[in-house]
């Protein structure tokens, strides 16, 4: 019970306070305050007529009634109950039995989406805050009502160092708005994962278990963490992992990231890594060929660094290596099928079945030798037929051949060109040393530059023939090992040379022209075609006197020398004048009818030139 003094103190504030509550009722003249001041008016009247003393009683227990009440509905630090009434774009308006209505804004009752939570009619918990709005409502906040409901678990969470769950709403500068019961929690952007999130737009809406790594009762703020409750869980996982992890082991694991060169692979708290070499016992370009992030696949512990923690593992080891028996699946001369998976400068890879590749060599792809890349001929992704040339498991190697699928041209060029007969083809290239002329597809022979002319100096294939001419040619030799075919364009007509050597005999006198000088003679052409070489010891006249020889110049020659194989001719103007001075002589020894016999000075001039000698 309250005293006099007391009673009189809380009379004058009780009236006063009616007396604002009546003002703002004439104001604001709501069914709902008119019927709260009624009551007091009757309380005044009935005030009057009382005692003092029964008065006084009666109005401390009317007070402390009015009072609670008050206190009830316009705390600050307690939970009320409202009804929501509408809602507009940016607020929501809400009945919480008080003179004037509440008014909270909207984004606290919207869920991940965007979307309301409450319509209206629902109920909804909510405490006042201060101040209020420039139209006269009460300023709610339906956060604070749920933080403070939430508090105790949360707080209780965060004293035993437990997870719990969150929903994340939105995302914010720096990280994520989660919901904790109702409590609006910050979740930064470095502990939504064990490793920093690129899109922290992709877990809106997801529920997650977080650890309170801050608690502020007295600010309301709370800041939360996924990664802590990861981090726990992956130590636990680890643990686990290393009691049986071993070399040898097969365990199974969850791709979780893929690089150029392997895939890591979680085991259970433990990261390991799959290099793309013990992927496949075939040829792999990335480790995306064959795993993709997420997948669930078996390895088998290569190597484990305990000290480090490094995990080495291996997929392709779960299966046996192809090329253990492939000598025997892939025996000498067998037919084989494959997918073309590389082409090179070199030939093209071919793969037999995974793990298994062979290379078919440029060389060994056709029997033409003018395919200039193995592109020409076949691409990646072809199926090909070849045949087996070789098998070596050591090196991990089979030689592959596809021309062998086909008779090779040059077993028959013997039967189909015999050497001596004509053939007909056309120019296809020109090189210093010769002319190579396609007889047929894939069959080329070479014109030797030495074979163009039996009377020509041929320098240089050019001078007589052009790329793309057409042109006869004798089939001079065939070598089919080597793919070597000789031909001769010179050969269809007869040989100047043979038929000067069977025409003419050592002592012969010839006229030649002085072609060309050397230091040690003169070459001079005799025939057609046909040079013999003038020493410088033969260029002597009569008198025994050198000659200079100048090119084109004619003079007699005696043929000295002959060499059919060689082709060499020797000649001598000396000799000449010695076959005339026996002629000199011969003629005075046998005079003629007509001369009538020697004048003394004709014997005279035969024994100067030497004649008796002779």
């Amino acid at each position: 019970m309250f005293d006099d003094n007391n009673a009189h103190n809380l009379n004058s504030a009780t009236s006063a306070t009616m007396a604002e509550e009546n003002e703002h009722a004439s104001e604001s003249p709501s069914p709902d305050h008119m019927a709260a001041s009624q009551p007091v008016e009757a309380a005044e009247r009935d005030e009057e007529k009382q005692t003092p003393a029964a008065g006084n009683d009666d109005f401390a227990a009317a007070l402390a009634t009015f009072t609670t009440e008050s206190e009830e509905a316009v705390s600050d630090d307690k939970v009320l109950k409202g009804t929501v009434l509408k809602l507009t774009p940016a607020h929501v308006v809400i009945d919480i039995g008080a003179k004037s209505e509440g008014m909270l804004p909207l984004s606290e009752v919207l869920d991940h989406e965007g979307k309301p939570r409450f319509q209206p009619g629902d109920e909804i918990d909510v405490m006042r805050e201060k101040g209020e709005a420039e139209e006269g409502y009460i300023n709610l906040s339906h956060q604070k009502a749920q933080r403070l409901r939430a508090w105790d678990e949360i707080e209780k969470a965060h004293n035993e160092k437990r997870p719990i769950e969150a929903v994340v709403i939105e995302r914010i500068k720096g990280g994520l708005t989660v919901d904790i019961m109702g409590a609006r929690a910050f979740l930064p952007g470095s502990q939504a994962d064990l490793r920093p999130l690129r899109n922290l737009d992709a877990v809106k809406g997801q529920t997650l278990e977080v650890a309170i790594i801050k608690l502020n009762k007295k600010r309301g703020n709370i800041v939360v963490s996924r990664k802590q409750v990861l981090e726990e869980i992956q130590n636990e996982k680890k643990a686990k992992t290393l009691e049986h992890l071993e070399e040898g082991t097969v365990l199974t694991g969850v791709v979780k990231n893929l690089t150029d060169y392997g895939a890591f692979v979680d085991l259970g708290g433990l990261d390991g890594l799959l290099h793309i070499t013990d992927m496949s016992w075939g040829r792999l370009t990335h480790p995306r060929d064959l795993v993709n992030v997420g997948d669930q696949i078996q390895v088998k512990v290569l190597k484990f660094d305990k000290e480090k923690q490094r995990v080495s593992l291996g997929f392709k080891q779960l299966t046996p290596d192809p090329w253990l028996d492939a000598e025997h699946r892939y025996p000498l001369g067998a037919h084989v099928h494959g997918r073309v998976i590389s082409v090179t400068d070199y030939g093209a890879f071919v793969e037999l079945e995974q793990g298994i590749e062979g290379l078919v060599h440029v060389s060994e792809m056709t029997w033409s030798k003018r395919m200039k890349h193995p592109s020409k001929l076949v691409n990646v992704g072809d199926q090909v037929e070849a045949v087996v040339l070789n098998v070596n498991p050591q090196e991990r190697r089979i030689s592959l051949g596809m021309r062998q699928l086909a008779a090779n041209p040059w077993d028959a060029l013997h039967e189909k060109y015999p050497v001596g007969a004509t053939v007909e083809g056309r120019v296809r290239n020109l090189t210093d040393f010769g002319a190579f002329i396609e007889i047929e597809d894939g069959i080329d022979g070479l014109v030797h530059v030495s074979n163009l002319s039996w009377t020509k100096r041929v320098k240089h294939p050019s001078e007589v023939l052009k790329k793309g001419d057409r042109v006869k040619a004798v089939v001079l030799a065939i070598e089919p090992d080597k793919r070597r075919l000789s031909l001769g364009v010179k050969q269809l007509q007869p040989d100047v040379w043979e038929s000067f050597f069977e025409q003419h005999h050592i002592g012969d006198i010839v006229h030649g022209k002085v072609l060309r000088i050397a230091t040690f003679g003169a070459f001079v052409e005799i025939s057609d075609g046909i040079e013999g070489l003038c020493h410088n010891s033969e260029a002597v006249d009569g008198n025994g006197q050198p000659m200079h020889l100048e090119p084109g110049h004619e003079h007699d020659f005696k043929v000295i020398k002959m060499n059919p194989e060689e082709k060499k001719i020797g000649l001598s103007i000396r000799a000449v004048g010695e076959e005339a001075s026996r002629s000199e002589v011969e003629s005075y020894k046998h005079p003629a009818a007509s001369t009538g016999g020697s004048t003394i000075g004709e014997l005279m001039s035969w024994k100067r030139a030497g004649g008796e000698s002779s």
